[in-house]
């Protein structure tokens, strides 16, 4: 696990558990504060522990779907109690990207765009092929266009170019996510929250979703290590050239390579040295990168098929601030 911190208040959260169960890995990359971020981070494991312990251990898409809504639920309880002293809680939000191996099965879940990679040996080539698991929810990405103008066909207005960039409504990026729900829950998108997260008309639906895409993967013994990181990584460096670092290079320091790959070419973009970008202060960094975590995480196949748990259990989440 690595990250580095661009954003004033670090706005991503990260955590690694695995136990008894199986292995839980979890990327939240907040916006508009670290306040969701930290909540799915404090809750949403917690949420899947309870529900998996309903259905005697056994996690299938629905539970992990169950977590999330538990957790989106108690998110919204959160901002109705402090809506009369803090009511920019409602413009708070977070992606979340979730990876869970159960048994001999990684279930993917996502809302947004932090993306997961896998590294998939092929053949006896000695070669490493780069494969996406997870989907990103971001107005950029044209299928995602299609799909919120066909869940709002009366609203030519859904998605907006603004500077080069699509927004829903001209305002956010992602149409998937924990909290915003000044733009889920029309009691929330009025004074006294800021002007720019106002809409000039009445919401009669919600105009983002929390209902994440979710995958199941049956592991193959050339699955050799998967890569979970926000969009600060992959703002800057492929899927295969991730996975090219990550193979041709120890297992130690994985994640800090990748993170370190990343900034060297934020750096070369802006036609600045590494050395130079590494000194700028919080927050002026955010012009140059974002706030970036990254999880590798490596398979041991021989424990897999032997359905092996960890034991003692292993829970490590990011620091709040690095």
């Amino acid at each position: 696990m690595a990250v580095v911190q661009a954003n004033q208040v670090l706005e991503d959260q990260s955590q690694i558990e695995s136990g008894q169960f199986g292995t839980f890995v979890g990327i939240y990359d907040g916006h508009g504060g670290p306040e969701a971020a930290r909540y799915v981070c404090d809750h949403l494991f917690s949420n899947f522990r309870a529900i998996t312990a309903e259905s005697h251990g056994v996690v299938t898409a629905e539970t992990i779907q169950k977590a999330f809504r538990q957790t989106e639920e108690g998110f919204t309880t959160l901002v109705s109690e402090l809506w009369g002293s803090r009511p920019n809680m409602a413009t708070v939000g977070t992606c979340c990207l979730v990876g869970v191996i159960y048994q001999q099965t990684l279930f993917i879940a996502s809302l947004g765009d932090s993306r997961v990679v896998l590294g998939k040996k092929v053949g006896n080539t000695g070669g490493m092929a780069a494969m996406q698991l997870s989907t990103e929810h971001n107005a950029n990405i044209e299928a995602i266009r299609h799909e919120l103008k066909e869940l709002h066909p009366n609203d030519p207005q859904i998605v907006v170019l603004k500077h080069g960039v699509w927004r829903v409504k001209g305002i956010i990026q992602v149409s998937r996510s924990i909290g915003d729900l000044y733009m889920k829950h029309a009691q929330y998108n009025r004074e006294p929250i800021n002007a720019k997260f106002r809409l000039p008309e009445p919401m009669n639906m919600p105009l983002l979703s929390a209902n994440p895409t979710i995958i199941s993967h049956p592991l193959h013994p050339s699955d050799s290590f998967l890569i979970f990181a926000s969009d600060g990584l992959w703002e800057h460096l492929s899927n295969e050239k991730a996975v090219d670092i990550v193979h041709s290079h120890p297992r130690a320091g994985s994640a800090k390579r990748l993170v370190k790959a990343a900034l060297q070419e934020a750096a070369r973009k802006r036609e600045m040295r590494y050395s130079d970008l590494r000194k700028i202060d919080k927050k002026v960094r955010r012009h140059f990168h974002d706030d970036i975590t990254v999880i590798v995480l490596f398979f041991n196949h021989d424990l897999i098929s032997r359905g092996s748990v960890q034991d003692p259990p292993v829970s490590v989440r990011s620091a709040l601030e690095h």
